[in-house]
């Protein structure tokens, strides 16, 4: 981590009481950062944000996200049981294939909006 240069700190030492109260009400409880840091982690790693977001468009078996992603069909079932047990992602088995999909819309939400920011 760099140091604060003089430039990101204030030229005047003043504190805003409302201003801190009103920021501290907003903050969520540590139980909820914690989950939600452990989600953004989950979904920060660069290999399971190009699954997740090839499952954006549509569910899809394991063979097929291995060849989505170029990768090994173990590497990508190693990966999916993350995003499972994380419940970023669901799946329903069809006999003998496994297919997977986003649990919910918030995670859609999330990788969509990612990538928008990284495009800009």
């Amino acid at each position: 981590m760099r140091m604060p240069s003089q430039e990101d700190l204030c030229e005047v030492p003043c504190v805003h009481p409302e201003a801190v109260q009103e920021a501290r009400s907003a903050l969520p409880d540590s139980n909820c950062v914690e989950r939600a840091t452990a989600f953004l982690k989950l979904v920060g790693d660069p290999t399971r944000l190009r699954l997740l977001s090839a499952l954006k468009t549509r569910e899809l078996c394991v063979c097929d996200l291995a060849a989505v992603v170029g990768l090994s069909e173990s590497a990508v079932s190693h990966q999916l049981r993350l995003l499972r047990a994380g419940r970023v992602v669901t799946f329903r088995k069809a006999g003998r294939i496994a297919y997977y999909r986003l649990l919910d819309h918030h995670v859609t939400v999330l990788i969509k909006s990612a990538l928008e920011h990284a495009a800009e």
